[in-house]
């Protein structure tokens, strides 16, 4: 396919999302399977456009006058891709498949510029009733991480240090040309490319099928040093899901002590149990979610790790269609959710024993505000300081501008060059 029907095409899968609301993944499936004609180049380009049109949805939109599928997707082939209007519109009559011809008002905006006037939340590309929260969250840089939230991020992996060593994952992996990442030490990082550019599949890669390394992005890797698990301890993973934390502490712990892996979602945590034998994760107990499954850990764990469920938004530039689907309502119901389980763990602690709580998002309500209300409820709890956490982790001083308010470590792309995410460690003194 040449780039005016692949264009075509993402207008097609984006007209299918709104339509349909349906996830973008399910969309950019059934369009391949409905036109197998199509390469696996043709593939990740339709993709890219179409991801790229929702990253940048808000000031294409503003730009276009317009906020339809075509008109997102052609802002991103001229604005993002470096098309030129004129010759993209004459292309689009020398081929079949491609979408009309641009109009003059269509090629006028394409090369316009957006107005000193507009706002902000436009700038920042996300939705107008979150400005306040990011700005919050950022103070003066709340529209420069917005913008970098909207980029496209690296393909990350960290090092399965119970089989392998990052040096031999390298090369491994040496045709994708990776390269070690800035933070983490077990880290491996392949930057995203321009255009139509394809992300490796390393899961066919034989270091993968023989566990030496696993796909996660290096701000998780970085929060999983962060809670500090150590060989022989009582770990209890609250929120495990389909285990990637599970795993990274596993090999912090060097297979010795205990974790145990409990997830309230059955489904969410299925994938787990294949993840722990490739990974060789030996000191992993899988609790499934029965009545009184965790009854016997009351007041025996020294470290709880609660990887929360939140609204994701540290994770907008992978699945930016949830940037706009997100609402008001689902963010108080994953704050009731989250304050239930801080509550809940409470339980299973030590005294002296270290709860770590964990989110990917990047917004305050779900990050400081959490832990406020949370010492609130709870006198015996002192935070411990993020400066202490990152030396012992990393033996260097934490990034600037990454300790908030409230004694937690915020990443973002802006910051660390990472997926969002928040951690905040306080340790039980009563």
């Amino acid at each position: 396919m040449r780039l005016p029907g692949r264009l075509s095409a993402a207008i097609e899968v984006l007209t299918d999302v709104e339509t349909r609301k349906r996830p973008v993944s399910e969309a950019l499936k059934a369009w391949g399977l409905n036109n197998r004609f199509a390469g696996a180049g043709d593939r990740a380009a339709i993709g890219n456009l179409v991801y790229d049109a929702l990253r940048h949805r808000a000031s294409h939109a503003a730009l276009m006058g317009s906020d339809s599928p075509r008109a997102l997707v052609l802002a991103v082939a001229v604005r993002d891709w470096n098309e030129d209007p004129a010759a993209l519109s004459e292309s689009f009559a020398a081929d079949n498949h491609a979408p009309e011809p641009l109009s003059d008002d269509e090629k006028a905006r394409l090369v316009g510029q957006l107005p000193d006037s507009t706002p902000s939340h436009i700038l920042a590309d996300l939705p107008e009733w979150l400005a306040p929260s990011l700005q919050r969250a950022f103070d003066d840089n709340w529209i420069a991480e917005g913008q970098d939230m909207a980029g496209r991020p690296s393909l990350d992996l960290r090092t399965n240090t119970l089989k392998s060593q990052r040096e031999r994952v390298l090369k491994s992996l040496a045709r994708f040309n990776p390269r070690e990442t800035a933070i983490s030490p077990l880290g491996i990082t392949m930057p995203a490319g321009p255009r139509d550019a394809r992300t490796p599949n390393v899961t066919t890669d034989e270091g993968y099928l023989k566990g030496w390394f696993e796909v996660q992005d290096q701000g998780s890797q970085i929060v999983a040093l962060l809670a500090g698990a150590k060989p022989g301890e009582q770990v209890l993973d609250l929120c495990a899901g389909a285990g990637g934390k599970t795993l990274a502490l596993a090999a912090a712990m060097e297979n010795k002590g205990q974790i145990f892996a409990f997830d309230s979602d059955r489904n969410r945590l299925a994938p787990i149990y294949d993840r722990l034998k490739r990974n060789g994760a030996r000191n992993v107990q899988v609790r499934a979610p029965n009545p009184g499954a965790l009854d016997d850990l009351a007041g025996k764990i020294d470290r709880v790790i609660i990887d929360a469920p939140c609204t994701g938004t540290g994770t907008w530039r992978r699945r930016p269609d949830t940037k706009w689907k997100l609402t008001p309502e689902l963010l108080q119901q994953r704050m009731g959710e989250q304050a239930a389980i801080l509550d809940d763990a409470v339980q299973f602690l030590k005294p002296g024993g270290t709860l770590v709580y964990i989110t990917c998002s990047i917004l305050p309500e779900e990050n400081d505000d959490q832990i406020a209300a949370f010492l609130g409820r709870h006198a015996g709890f002192e935070a411990i300081p993020p400066a202490d956490l990152w030396q012992a982790a990393f033996g260097t001083e934490p990034p600037a501008g990454a300790v908030t308010a409230q004694s937690g470590v915020a990443l973002t792309p802006r910051l660390t060059q990472t997926d969002g995410f928040y951690l905040n460690a306080m340790r039980r003194t009563a």
